[in-house]
């Protein structure tokens, strides 16, 4: 009998929130008769919330690991509740106009707190009762097998595994690292995969040799065909981490795997979205830009805007506009990336990049189409040549628009290093694999947290 995996966390998390969303508004309409009678336009409140939940990092895996983490996010998540909620009335004066609109909004946002609190609390209770451990049989036990361990306890979406690496002298030799870490079992034997399949019963099988040319098929396809999920290393890792692994990539199965196909539908949907929130952002965010540009002119002399080089997709060129942050003469030397506390930052400049309202005028480049709002960071041709002669699949990167945010920086703070271009790398490779509008708009939410907690900005 095949085990069960069961929800994940963040989904388990996602269902607390809704029937806890739930109990409140359902209690406030009972315990408050003031707010009834309330339209079918009130349940765009908890379902605001929600978004703002996913928005702001509370289902990820930092939030869900550490309980102060999420206790950290609930406020601002509140306050955020409370804008969404005073735009909702504001926007749609005819369905939000009522006095019994105002004090639902009112009564909303200690509502909001409370369910996303009490949510946490039952969330917080399950895990420490042993709920979301999932169990592995990786299939070898040398340093693939390895790698993919480590990976999954510092970054997957899961918060927990119990792991068991079956070993065969044929698979390569053990890591000793395997060998050394106390968590881990090896069962020394892989000539009856079935029946030691049977007797773990685990979650998944996770196929992760060295060396393939051991590698019993039909043993794993008489675990598959017995209800046993097999996944291969690349494929599972990737789902796990939301990047793909650049270090051990196989090149044969980047051939064949799905995705990596930019449809023109896709294109066309993208460059509506792009339109769309360019647009709608230009126009909320006017004074905005003109406050940073007085800001820019009266501490600093020389010009509001700075244009640089920047490649996108198919390498082609074009200028990015960026409001000023650096001094003028501050590349008289050529191009070099930004350090920590670099001295050619203003003192302006660096609360413009520490807010990221320096980034606001490329919604220009994406209106005129040489970004797109989601997509790679665009790079200077300069750093692209370096970085494509040192680093295999770089240019993979221009198959798409260079994007205004993108998956690697909601999921990766700003780093300006071979490693972190690599890294960096991993995330674009997996956005681009799995293009598509509807991740476009799950990285736009996201976008809101980095916004709120910026990382390693410079």
């Amino acid at each position: 009998m095949t085990r069960n995996a069961g929800p994940s966390a963040a989904h388990v998390l996602f269902l607390l929130d809704v029937a806890f969303l739930a109990a409140v508004c359902f209690a406030a309409l009972r315990l408050v008769p003031a707010l009834q009678p309330v339209g079918p336009g009130a349940a765009l409140f908890p379902v605001a919330d929600l978004c703002l939940l996913y928005a702001l990092g509370l289902y990820r895996r930092d939030a869900l690991v550490g309980f102060g983490e999420a206790l950290g996010r609930l406020p601002v998540a509140a306050g955020a509740g409370a804008l969404a909620a005073w735009a909702m009335t504001a926007a749609f004066p005819t369905i939000f106009g009522t006095p019994e609109a105002h004090l639902l909004f009112a009564a909303s946002v200690p509502g909001f707190a409370a369910a996303a609190l009490g949510a946490r609390l039952v969330l917080h209770l399950l895990r420490r009762r042993g709920f979301f451990r999932r169990r592995l049989l990786v299939v070898g036990a040398g340093r693939r097998a390895w790698d993919l361990v480590w990976m999954l306890r510092h970054e997957a979406r899961t918060l927990a595994f119990d792991v068991v690496f079956v070993h065969d002298p044929r698979l390569g030799e053990i890591d000793p690292r395997i060998t050394a870490d106390a968590t881990s079992s090896i069962v020394p034997d892989a000539s009856d995969l079935l029946t030691t399949t049977q007797a773990l019963n685990p979650d998944r099988i996770v196929v992760a040799p060295d060396e393939r040319r051991g590698l019993s098929m039909e043993g794993l396809l008489a675990c598959k065909m017995v209800g046993f999920p097999v996944s291969e290393y690349a494929a599972f890792l990737e789902k796990e981490i939301g990047r793909i692994d650049l270090k051990r990539l196989d090149l044969s199965w980047l051939l064949y795997a799905d995705g990596f196909i930019v449809r023109t539908t896709d294109r066309l949907l993208k460059r509506m979205l792009d339109i769309g929130v360019s647009t709608t952002l230009l126009v909320w965010i006017a004074p905005l830009v003109v406050a940073a540009a007085v800001g820019v002119k009266l501490t600093d002399r020389g010009p509001i805007l700075y244009r640089q080089e920047r490649v996108s997709r198919g390498g082609r060129v074009f200028r990015i506009i960026k409001f000023r942050t650096m001094r003028t003469d501050a590349e008289r030397n050529g191009a070099v990336w930004a350090a920590t506390d670099d001295p050619r930052i203003t003192k302006f400049g660096l609360l413009l990049r520490r807010s990221r309202i320096d980034e606001l005028p490329q919604l220009l480049n994406v209106l005129r189409g040489d970004m797109a709002f989601v997509g790679p960071r665009p790079e200077r041709p300069e750093f692209v040549r370096e970085l494509a002669s040192r680093l295999p699949l770089y240019e993979e990167r221009h198959l798409v628009r260079a994007g205004l945010t993108g998956w690697a920086q909601v999921n990766y703070p700003y780093g300006a290093s071979l490693n972190d271009a690599r890294s960096k790398l991993s995330y674009d490779l997996f956005y681009i694999k799995n293009y598509g509008v509807l991740f476009d708009l799950r990285i736009i939410l996201q976008t809101l947290r980095v916004v709120f907690w910026p990382s390693g900005v410079r």
